[in-house]
């Protein structure tokens, strides 16, 4: 049973674990982390709803992870990403056009998520697998906060996406 339990929800794990941790083996040794847990525990026996069990396990064990990594060990470096503004992050990549020409339009996108708070980013990503309600649990949040969050997150995203098709156009 615990075998089919991880087959199921193996590939979810790693996912929720990435949107915390972003690197894969990272997310992979968290993922490993929670489900050992949840053998250890018995937990896997009594399982109403295994798939929001497993995010919230997953989840807790990736936050462990962050906070015993070394900072210089985070993805993001320079600045905190926060405080950049859609220029800087042009900046530091190539410019819009190159971007598109050389079909990088999606790395642009991820760099322009990976730019937001950590508190937007990280339901923001959980939001492409799970729902609201999902997410709120994994995270350990009500739900209204889940949701004003990705509000939020997908605003920031949509100034930052203006502003690069604004640099885009004017040539630059």
């Amino acid at each position: 049973e615990f075998a089919g339990l991880v087959e199921r929800q193996w590939r979810f794990a790693c996912r929720v674990a990435w949107a915390v941790l972003r690197q894969t083996q990272d997310a992979e040794d968290a993922a490993q982390e929670a489900f050992l847990k949840i053998w250890r525990a018995q937990a896997w026996r009594d399982l109403r709803d295994e798939r929001a069990y497993v995010a919230r396990a997953v989840w807790r064990a990736a936050i462990d992870r962050v906070r015993a990594l070394p900072t210089k060990h985070m993805p993001l470096r320079g600045p905190a990403a926060e405080d950049l503004s859609p220029e800087e992050i042009a900046d530091q990549a190539q410019s819009p056009e190159e971007i598109v020409v050389a079909g990088n339009w999606e790395a642009a996108v991820h760099r322009l998520i990976d730019s937001l708070p950590e508190d937007l980013r990280q339901p923001l990503a959980l939001s492409a697998e799970m729902n609201s309600r999902e997410v709120a649990a994994a995270m350990g949040l009500a739900e209204g906060t889940v949701r004003t969050r990705l509000m939020r997150a997908r605003q920031m995203l949509r100034d930052k996406m203006a502003a690069l098709e604004e640099r885009r156009y004017a040539g630059r």
